[in-house]
């Protein structure tokens, strides 16, 4: 598991800490049942507080990313496809707001978008 973190980004380092987890885990780098850093594991090597890598895990593991084990720690959990998906959704969502928001600034509009993509996926299928 790799996590860099950005003092100058003025993301709070629990959120940096929570996305990078995320991403590896619903990009599969971060497998099912793949134990964890410990908090204070994570905390030392980032040299960070405790409290923020654990409000990070507190995250995940309400989110459904990450289960905790007393006594061994935690793991990533078994991905729930709902999840998975919805999660897919929203960036899909996001994608496409900054696509319209490019588009409109060009002046295209609605029906050329979707020409775009027509083509596009014409192109991906030859």
């Amino acid at each position: 598991m790799h996590v860099i973190i950005d003092n100058k980004s003025g993301i709070p380092i629990y959120n940096q800490i929570y996305s990078q987890i995320k991403s590896q885990i619903i990009s599969n780098e971060l497998e099912e049942d793949t134990p964890l850093p410990s908090i204070r594991n994570l905390a030392k090597d980032l040299r960070i507080s405790v409290i923020t890598t654990k409000r990070a895990y507190d995250e995940l593991e309400q989110e459904g990313f990450i289960y905790t084990v007393a006594g061994k720690g935690c793991f990533v959990a078994k991905k729930n496809t709902e999840l998975l998906r919805e999660e897919n959704l929203k960036r899909i969502e996001e994608h496409l707001q900054a696509v319209w928001e490019l588009a409109a600034s060009c002046g295209l509009t609605k029906e050329d978008i979707v020409n775009m993509l027509s083509v596009l996926t014409e192109e991906e299928s030859l």
